[in-house]
This record gives structure tokens, sequence and C-alpha cells, in this order.
């Protein structure tokens, strides 16, 4: 049997981790020694993979839990899944191969710009691997989705006409809400792959010629979500409510998708709030949700319900009920 410090190494975890995982029920050691240490066995091992490997196919550990206590999630199940995400990884090293094959036959027939066009190709490549693990652009249709990318393109051909024909942010409703279900669809409501596209996008002159949604442009659709999102709130708060918010997405807006960045960085790191590190992003992130709301009650239960009824307040959000507790943990609320 192995003794958690052992096991903690040998998986890669901290030990801190394997007494969460203890806490909150999901791996219980099977013994304890003498001395009062944990002791695991061969099946707390397996156990411990399965956890791990749900964890990389993006499962909370409050629905981790559940899917174990199901008869049909056997180790053979969870191996396949393993299987099926390294073939999606093959397959795409395929598809990079097949560009490269076809590059180097229009090379060799002296093509200049098919050269060109795939130079670019890999240009974009290269540039979305500095920016996303391997897994993560398998979740990103834009990087390998030709018909995904044509969708983008032609929206941003659009709002580009709505911004030339002098149409305001306020009044461009309709390309703001597409850009929103879009951006959710194509990303899986992860507020980290959207932070970084954005942050790829901001950095990147190349991705904003290749996509034609320059920083003006940007600019411009964020102002028209918040308009959208304004309109929304308005429904449910007073007008002294809804101006606070409106100066808060002006000002500090645009500080939210990079927090809850780290608070899930954080999380997967060391999913016990009880250290440092997740005091310091809960202080940060109830600073800034009180910059948005206050601290009326009455205020806040206005603000929750809005975002319970309007499941467009949702879209792109990315807080979820497991990272709220594990910041008013950390905040020992």
């Amino acid at each position: 049997m192995l003794k958690i410090g052992e096991l903690a190494t040998r998986a890669g975890l901290t030990v801190r981790t394997l007494h969460h995982y203890d806490s909150i029920g999901l791996l219980q050691p099977s013994a304890r020694s003498d001395s009062g240490y944990r002791l695991y066995c061969h099946q707390d091992v397996v156990r411990l993979h399965h956890i791990q490997a749900l964890r990389r196919f993006g499962m909370a550990l409050t629905d981790i839990g559940a899917f174990l206590a199901n008869p049909e999630a056997s180790p053979l199940s969870i191996v396949v899944r393993q299987i099926e995400a390294l073939d999606r990884q093959i397959e795409e090293a395929g598809r990079v191969r097949a560009q490269l094959t076809r590059l180097h036959e229009q090379l060799s027939e002296g093509e200049e710009p098919a050269l060109a066009a795939w130079l670019t190709t890999l240009e974009l490549m290269t540039m979305y691997e500095k920016y996303f693990s391997k897994e993560e652009l398998e979740q990103l249709p834009l990087y390998q989705n030709p018909e995904a990318e044509y969708e983008w393109k032609l929206l941003a051909m659009q709002v580009k006409q709505a911004m030339e024909g002098g149409l305001t942010p306020k009044d461009a409703h309709h390309l703001a809400l597409r850009w929103m279900e879009m951006l959710d669809r194509d990303t899986g409501g992860n507020i980290e792959l959207m932070s970084r596209l954005d942050r790829m996008h901001i950095s990147e002159p190349s991705v904003q010629k290749e996509t034609g949604i320059g920083l003006d442009m940007r600019s411009y659709i964020m102002r028209a979500i918040s308009e959208v999102k304004l309109g929304l709130y308005a429904k449910y708060l007073l007008p002294d409510e809804l101006a606070q918010m409106r100066r808060h997405f002006d000002s500090r807006g645009q500080e939210w998708p990079g927090l809850i960045e780290q608070i899930k960085a954080q999380m997967r790191a060391d999913p016990s709030p009880n250290n440092p590190a997740a005091r310091t992003l809960s202080a940060k992130w109830m600073a800034l949700f009180r910059d948005m709301v206050g601290t009326n009650p009455e205020t806040i239960g206005r603000f929750r319900t809005a975002t319970e009824s309007e499941p467009t307040l949702r879209l792109g959000r990315g807080m979820n009920d497991e990272m709220i507790a594990f910041l008013r943990a950390a905040d020992g609320r």
C-alpha cells in the first residue's frame, strides 16, 4: 500500500489535493497505518486514475463522484474515452501532415499563390499553438472547421458593414447576440478559451488580418454585447443599480475573463480553498462583484434573479456553482 506522499509523487499531484479528495468523499484511503497515515491500495489508485481522467475531460469534481457511482462508469468505459481523445489528437496530427504534404506538392510545382496561402495557414497554426494546448485546440471549431471559420468571417463582414454604415453599438443587438452565441458554441462556453482567444486577437496582428476582426471591431462588438446585457438587466434592476453596472462594464468589465481564468487554473492546481492563493482570488472576485452590483442584499437578489431568468446573460459567463462555492469557502463564508 502507498502512503499519501508516495501516491502524490507518483501521480504528479499535491498532498493537499489528495487531502481535499478525501474530505469531499471522492477518494478516501482504504486504510490507515498505526501512526494514522493514509494508506492507498490498488483499487484506490485505479479510482484516482478515473478521477484524473474525468477531470481532463472537463468534468467538475461534484459531477465525478456521481459519475463514478453509476454502474455504467466501468474502468473499460473510461479507458475507451481516453483512447478516443488520443484518436482525436492523432487525427489532428494527420490533418496537419496532409496540409504539409499538399504544401510540399505545391512547392515542388512552383505554385507561388498556393505557397502564400499555405504559409499563412502554417503561421496561424503556429499562432494558435502559442496560446492553446493540443487538447484545447480540439475544442475550437474555429481552428479546425472550415465552416466555422467561414461563419466568423461572414459575421465580421456584417459587423464591418454596420460600423461603416454608422450603426451604433446600442442598435447592433442582433449582431452582438449572434457573436455571443457563436463564441459560446465554438468554445463550449469555456471562459478560459474565450479569454485566450481574445488575448491572441489583441496581441497578434496576423490573426486580426486573417479573421477580419481588428481592434476597432473588437471594441465595437464588446460595447454592443454590454448593451445587450444591460438591456436585459434593466428588466430587473432599479435605475441607479443599472447605472452602477454600466459604469462597471465601461471601466472594469474586461477584468472578469482573466480573473475567472486564474480561478479555474487555481482549482485545477489545488482544489482546496484553504490556501493563500485561493483567498487572494476570492478577495479579487468579491471586490469586482461589489464594484458591479454593490453590497445591498436586495440588489444582489435582483441580479441573481436576472441571471437565472435570462439564458443570454449566462452565455460566456464562465462562473459555475463549483467555482462560487470554492470562492465562498476561501472567503470563509
